[in-house]
């Protein structure tokens, strides 16, 4: 199955994704990891005003087949939670780059994406190329 990796997003090997604009990162996860976790049944997400470390667990997303912590790839604070994913989360397998994002936070200053992966990298990881 061919998967998506929009180019203008940055990955973690643990499948969360980060769009940066200005100083606001949306976070999501990848198509991939939509893909292997299955049918989405439960989403948790932190509250607006919460801070995100990076690397740290910001919530779990439930499937039918398992239950998995998702990692931070910026620290900043909590200024939207997509509402209608913790709703409906079996939506993000629909658009998880698009209406399926989870988070947009403010990012702290000068935060670095180095320890991300590219979209090319992120594909040749998961892919196995």
């Amino acid at each position: 199955m061919a998967f998506e990796y929009p180019e203008d997003l940055k990955y973690l090997d643990t499948h969360e994704y980060v769009r940066l604009e200005g100083e606001i990162a949306t976070l999501g996860i990848s198509a991939f990891a939509v893909d292997q976790l299955g049918d989405i049944v439960f989403l948790e997400l932190p509250d607006i005003g919460d801070a995100l470390e990076k690397g740290e667990s910001f919530g779990t997303i439930e499937s039918v087949k398992a239950v998995e912590d998702m990692y931070a790839p910026i620290s900043g604070t909590v200024i939207e939670r997509n509402e209608a994913m913790i709703a409906s989360p079996e939506l993000i397998s629909e658009d998880p780059y698009g209406e399926g994002w989870f988070l947009k936070v403010r990012i702290n200053d000068g935060e670095d994406l180095g320890e991300t992966l590219s979209a090319r990298e992120y594909r040749a990881d998961v892919e196995g190329e």
